[in-house]
Parts: C-alpha cells; sequence; structure tokens
C-alpha cells in the first residue's frame, strides 16, 4: 500500500480505539484509518495509559482523549510566538514526510513548492531545522535527519595513472564532453555489498548522470554473469531506444564487471556492440561520484549490514521508486523520474 498523508481526527481515535479493543493488528488498523503503520505506532503510544481494573491488576490500554489532547498540546506548549503553531496540518505533513518516506529538510519544503501545496505558514529550512532542535515535533528529532551536522572536509583526490588491466578502456580515454552531464545516456554503475558473511545476494545500481535516474537489480550471486544478464534484461526491455538510453556505463575494477565484452556486446543485434564500458583507477571512487552519491540515498532505505537474501526484487524496486521520486534541490525540486520522462520523450 503507498504511503499516505492524514492528519488523524478525533474520529478516526475513535475508530483506533474500537479497532484495538476488537483485536485488530496495527497493520490492519493502519489500512482501515488510511495511514502509514508507523503513524498508528506513534498514535498508540501518545494515547497509552495504565487502567486499574476492579480486580488491582493493571494493564496497557489507549485512550483517543489522551491521545488528542496529547496532540492538540503540542504545538500550543512551544509558545505562540511559533508560526508553524497555527498550522497543524503543515506540521503533521512535515512530520509525516520526514519519518514515514526519509525526506530531507530540504526535500519536504522543496516538495511542498514544486507541487504548488498550501498551507496557512510558510516556513524557511532555517526554521524548519531550528523547530525540529528544540523539540517541536512529538516524533520528529534530530536522529531523523538525513543529513546533518559539519561534515569532514574531504582531500583532493590525486588522478591515479596506473594502467588498467585488459578487461576494456580506462576512464582517459572516455571523451570529455561526458564529464558536463550536457548529454543524456551515460551512466555510472556500481554494486553495494549485504552483511558480509551472510547475504549472498547484492545490488546492482546505475545511475543516469544528467538526470541521476536509478535503476537498480537484485543480484542472487556476485558474479559477472548476473551483471551481464541485468544489462541483457535492459536491452530487451529497450529494444531500439536501449543504444539511444545507454550510450556509456562507467565502472569500477571490481570482478563483477570484468566482463567487458560481455557487458558491451548486443543480445539482439549480431556481432554489434551495444554499448561502451569505461574502467575508473583502480581505489578511484571520486570517478564515479555520481554513483557514490546516490548510494547515499540507497543507503537510507537499506542501511549497512542488511542481509539482501531477505529481500525481494519488489522491495528493491519499492527502493528504487523512492529515489527516483525524491525532490531534488539540483532540479528545482523536481524528481529524477520527471527529468528521465522528458529526455524519453526527446528521443520518442
Amino acid at each position: 500500500m503507498a504511503r499516505r498523508f492524514k492528519q488523524l481526527t478525533k474520529a478516526d481515535r475513535l475508530k483506533i480505539e474500537a479497532l484495538v479493543k476488537a483485536g485488530h493488528g496495527k497493520e490492519e488498523i493502519a489500512d482501515q484509518i488510511g495511514v502509514h503503520i508507523s503513524t498508528i505506532y506513534r498514535e498508540l503510544k501518545r494515547g497509552r495509559y495504565i487502567h486499574t481494573n476492579s480486580d488491582l491488576t493493571e494493564e496497557e490500554r489507549y485512550s483517543p482523549d489522551i491521545a488528542h489532547e496529547k496532540y492538540q498540546e503540542n504545538l500550543r506548549a512551544k509558545g505562540p510566538d511559533l508560526k508553524i503553531g497555527n498550522d497543524q496540518a503543515l506540521a503533521d505533513f512535515i512530520e509525516d514526510k520526514m519519518v514515514n518516506e526519509d525526506f530531507s529538510v530540504g526535500a519536504v519544503l522543496g516538495y511542498i513548492e514544486q507541487q504548488g501545496l498550501e498551507f496557512s505558514v510558510t516556513i524557511t529550512r532555517q526554521t524548519l531545522y531550528r523547530y525540529i532542535d528544540i523539540g517541536l515535533f512529538l516524533n520528529l528529532t534530530n536522529k531523523d535527519l538525513p543529513i546533518k551536522g559539519n561534515r569532514k572536509k574531504k582531500k583532493k583526490p590525486v588522478r591515479k595513472t596506473q594502467a588498467r588491466a585488459a578487461a576494456g578502456d580506462s576512464i582517459e580515454k572516455r571523451p570529455d564532453d561526458i564529464e558536463t552531464r550536457e548529454e543524456f545516456g551515460h551512466w555510472e554503475m556500481d554494486t553495494v555489498i549485504g552483511k558480509r558473511g551472510e547475504s549472498k545476494h547484492s545490488l546492482l545500481v546505475l545511475t543516469e548522470r544528467k538526470t541521476r535516474e536509478e535503476l537498480m537489480f537484485l543480484l542472487m550471486e556476485h558474479t559477472t554473469e548476473q551483471v551481464v544478464s541485468c544489462i541483457n534484461r535492459l536491452e530487451e526491455q529497450w529494444g531500439d531506444r536501449f543504444s539511444q538510453i545507454f550510450k556509456t556505463i562507467t565502472v569500477d575494477n571490481g570482478t563483477e564487471f570484468s566482463d567487458c565484452e560481455g557487458l558491451e556486446k548486443s543480445i539482439l543485434q549480431d556481432g554489434e556492440n551495444r554499448i561502451k564500458i569505461y574502467y575508473c583507477h583502480p581505489y578511484s571512487s571520486y570517478e564515479r561520484g555520481t554513483n557514490e552519491n546516490q548510494n547515499k540515498l540507497v543507503r537510507r532505505k537499506v542501511p549497512k549490514g542488511t542481509n539482501f537474501d531477505d529481500r525481494t526484487e519488489d522491495d528493491i524496486k519499492e527502493v528504487e521508486n523512492w529515489i527516483n521520486n525524491y525532490p531534488r534541490l539540483l532540479f528545482g525540486w523536481e524528481t529524477a523520474q520527471m527529468q528521465f520522462d522528458k529526455e524519453l520523450a526527446l528521443i520518442a
């Protein structure tokens, strides 16, 4: 079920109470109310109290009245000078997007602007950071912020000149105009490893340099055969348009990318190459900077230590869709999917 934003009303809370008493699970309650399951977890916590029975035993229960009063008091208690205190719908929307959908401060405010959503007040990014810092929100804290705090200064990388083994052409032979990102169809490819020692499966991720469109595949084994199979699937999917959408791919020196001929050779046109592969210098991940930045988004949904053997292809596609529909400051808060679709329209 798609994640939805909905501000809980008193009627919703009464319905939650009835469903809890009837023995329904949290997931079923979320479906009936029409909210994300995390909303139900937070709501039950908000309305929790200890009830003393007639035999003097105690049990934990949910009170819609307590929950509703805490909800109303939360913003009032922060002081009348806070703009967001005059618009609980805005506060709930921000909390839902950041807690349930892993949006950053900039992304949630950019999404509101890009989608033309109207609330009674508007706030800046700095103001929202301050509201989170002072504990304005009931469930949203600094721990929910994907990027915050001082970043360590990175040393400027020194380009390595050692030659690459004969699997394929070095990135040094890649045309300079690919660096400008002005032309569509140039990709970077990488793998994301699961829990070491346990996860047999891994992820193959491709990032288009201009639009930042992300493609993700679940690899049953971390092998070059599996990687070639994924590119074969893409060629079959796009057919005659493949060579216009996939012009080059830049990869690192991992053994899973060592079959350059298999990656480049078309399975639809005998004797023809379908794409050009370029290899980065050893230990030079910065040469796939787009990939590296995208992998930070991947890790928001798939933290290090995840066992991919427990994930399905549908799970991975859900992460892919989240990344491609995440608002980007780079694109005026439009998404990578919007940019990608524009490029496809030009090809069509």
